[in-house]
């Protein structure tokens, strides 16, 4: 049985983890629940981690499955246990890649609509039309250099 308080390593480990998160601009849920069962030695089902953390049941569960989408979590099949338990992914590359899947490869793709919207919002008859076609290229260029960057950064980040 799993103690209902984390000891000092755990709150440590959730502790860094929701730093992480922060950094990131996800929720303090996602880096508690991933804190816990990163620095849990077994697989945690949802009632424990929820005892555990002291967190809602939405935020628990939510922060699951955020963390599932990435690759962050797996679900693991304990024989005779019906409820569902999850461990921490370790690696670090599996990590990176399932967050650029997640939170950076939609803005990238999306970015020439975006860029698109803003150079119909430039007014030639405007006084910073000029500077603000200048910005635009800039934008473009920026954008040019990510797209380009992304499927190498996705690459080393996917490669074992």
């Amino acid at each position: 049985m799993v103690h209902s308080q984390p000891g000092e390593f755990q709150s440590r480990c959730i502790t860094l983890f929701v730093r992480a998160a922060a950094v990131f601009s996800l929720p303090r849920s996602i880096g508690q629940v991933y804190g816990l069962l990163f620095a849990t030695p077994r697989p945690l089902n949802l009632d424990e981690l929820i005892a555990m953390l002291g967190s809602s049941r939405g935020g628990t569960h939510d922060a699951i499955k955020w963390l599932m989408h990435i690759g962050a979590v797996e679900r693991v099949h304990l024989p005779g246990v019906r409820k569902e338990h999850y461990r921490a992914e370790l690696n670090l590359r599996k990590l990176a890649a399932g967050y650029l899947r997640l939170k950076v490869e939609p803005h990238v793709e999306n970015g020439a609509d975006h860029i698109g919207e803003l150079a119909d919002s430039i007014d030639p008859s405007d006084a910073e039309a000029e500077f603000q076609s200048q910005r635009l290229d800039k934008i473009r260029a920026w954008h040019r250099v990510v797209s380009g960057l992304l499927p190498m950064v996705k690459q080393i980040a996917e490669d074992r």
